[in-house]
């Protein structure tokens, strides 16, 4: 075996790393234009990981081949219409969908929408026709980045050092790390994005800012969009937003005459109504003219596939909203790579499903899913198997070669998507030589140039600033620097400003509609007064979101919630 070879963070996160084994010692590959020669604390924390070493059934030890015995055995004796197909991002790279071929021909119900970006990326593709960031050398070559929603620094560490000097201006309900170290932080109110965006396109046009070229040639709508902006009074903004005229004035000081870049992120669209907050948001970055510039641009979580055909063909015949899913409706759930114990929104609901029906986890590693599974069967890890990872942070792609031999207990995705085709004699597999030696062949052009834009005509979003009752808090979850989602260290508190009535350390109850959950406080500054924050990955955060889609996208609406806290 060839001990030189590259391999690719399979973590969901932007920078999509690639490395290099040298010496029995992995470290960044210098020669990727975006890792460089120094590993993320994620993929560190990646080579640390305790791997499955044994198939489980019933919760005892099982060879590889009994647990896929019975698996196989169980499909074949329940209709497949009431059989799940449940895929998370735990490991990313082209070649992890390969089983969508095999339960696309079987007649499994897949989920459609997502938990994290889906309506962000609806939203743009709304207005532009795609959801495509653009080449690194654009943001690298801005004066001025505007982070919007996005905790830039941790979550995107590698192409946060390749601009680290630029002036920053972060917008965020938060003092997120990369607010700190902003020029400018306008500490917004939550779900009010909307508004502030157009607040920012009067100021825009009172600074003689737009892009008359851009609207001219590019745009439709652009006169609807500031009769959206110019509806209110600017006072009645300042109010809603929470974002003061003078600190608008000082961001628009920051960024006239120069390059912009605007890096938007999850925050903004974690509601109902996402698709239009994040269509307005880009509205207002078309208006001052970002878009199809030598230098700066917006960027979000581009749709990484785009300008490629997966060569894993996948039709499923139904597919229900993932935030929606009811495991309890299924008798059997096959769940890859995903914790939607944790993950996904109602905890509860999903446990009480999950315990009515045949589960069955393949990952690589036991989460908290993995203590409902019937079956568990091990996922070769990410060093003993090949992979191709495309990036949905920047255009460039990762390469993964197995650099250690796979352990006799554990099969890849490929391996595994071919095994059943055989034991049910479907045909049309491709090759994986085939499949990998597409994407590594395969140019990746730059696609983010518009043809087109459609701004923002119409905007209705329900203000939960007038539902909120004195006593209620926005519930907001971020990102942080020493886990990812779920995955490594855990952190199950509740952080809260030090002006709440609580302590530090107090256990309380947290209270919404859709249920409750036990917390310890952490106070910190960082947190807006009438906010609460739970960090990604914390147990007992879903307990309190809504099971329910946002309004166009099938996608999860985690901060559409209020809630009550009390000493428990």
């Amino acid at each position: 075996m060839n001990l030189n070879n590259t391999v690719a963070c399979p973590l969901d996160c932007f920078d999509a790393c690639e490395a290099v084994l040298n010496d029995d010692k992995i470290k960044g590959n210098e020669n990727h234009p975006t890792t460089k020669s120094k590993l993320c604390l994620n993929f560190a924390s990646l080579l640390k990981e305790n791997y499955l070493e044994n198939a489980y059934i019933n919760k005892e030890k099982a060879t590889l081949n009994n647990a896929l015995e019975v698996l196989v055995q169980k499909l074949k004796d329940t209709d497949a219409s009431k059989t799940l197909y449940y895929k998370g991002s735990g490991n990313l790279g082209v070649m992890q969908s390969s089983p969508k071929s095999f339960f696309s021909e079987y007649g499994s119900v897949f989920t459609r929408g997502s938990l994290c970006e889906g309506a962000g990326e609806e939203g743009l593709a709304l207005g532009r026709g795609k959801c495509v960031n653009p080449p690194i050398a654009k943001l690298i070559d801005s004066d001025v980045i505007i982070v919007w929603g996005r905790n830039f620094s941790v979550t995107s560490p590698h192409m946060y050092n390749l601009v680290k000097d630029k002036t920053f201006i972060t917008i965020d309900p938060i003092s997120t790390p990369i607010a700190k170290k902003s020029e400018l932080h306008l500490q917004i109110n939550p779900k009010t994005d909307h508004e502030l965006a157009l607040l920012l396109t009067r100021f825009a046009y009172m600074e003689d800012m737009e892009d008359e070229e851009f609207i001219e040639e590019y745009g439709e709508g652009a006169d609807w969009f500031f009769d959206l902006a110019k509806s209110r009074p600017l006072v009645s903004y300042e109010k809603t937003t929470g974002i003061s005229l003078s600190d608008a004035t000082k961001l628009f000081e920051l960024i006239k005459g120069k390059s912009v870049s605007l890096m938007l992120g999850l925050g903004v669209q974690k509601y109902y109504e996402g698709v239009n907050i994040m269509r307005a948001i880009d509205s207002f970055a078309a208006y001052i003219g970002l878009h199809n510039k030598d230098k700066g641009g917006v960027w979000y979580l581009s749709d990484s596939g785009y300008g490629y055909e997966s060569p894993f063909i996948s039709k499923p015949k139904k597919k229900v909203d993932l935030p929606e899913v009811d495991f309890a409706l299924y008798e059997l759930v096959f769940i890859q790579g995903a914790n939607p114990v944790v993950s996904s929104p109602n905890t509860q609901k999903l446990i009480d499903g999950l315990k009515k029906s045949f589960v069955i986890y393949f990952g690589t590693t036991f989460n908290d899913t993995c203590e409902y599974a019937d079956i568990i069967i091990p996922s070769s890890n990410f060093k003993a198997k090949r992979d191709v990872r495309i990036s949905y942070g920047h255009e460039y792609i990762a390469v993964s070669e197995a650099i250690e031999e796979k352990q006799n207990n554990s099969i890849s995705e490929y391996e595994f998507t071919k095994y059943m085709f055989d034991r049910f004699g479907f045909t049309g597999l491709v090759s994986e030589d085939e499949a990998i030696n597409y994407y590594l062949n395969k140019k990746r052009e730059d696609y983010s140039f518009l043809d087109s834009f459609e701004f923002l005509e119409e905007l209705e979003v329900e203000n939960l600033y007038e539902e909120k009752e004195e006593n209620q808090y926005y519930f907001l979850t971020s990102k942080r620097k020493d886990s990812l989602n779920s995955q490594f260290k855990e952190n199950d508190y509740l952080y809260m400003n030090p002006s709440c009535d609580f302590k530090d350390a107090d256990s309380v109850t947290v209270s919404s509609i859709h249920g409750k959950a036990n917390f310890i406080v952490k106070l910190s500054e960082d947190i807006k007064n009438d906010c609460v924050v739970a960090y990604a990955g914390n147990k007992y955060a879903n307990y309190v979101t809504p099971h329910k889609s946002d309004e166009e996208a099938f996608s999860a609406i985690f901060q559409e919630v209020l809630v009550s806290i009390e000493l428990s």
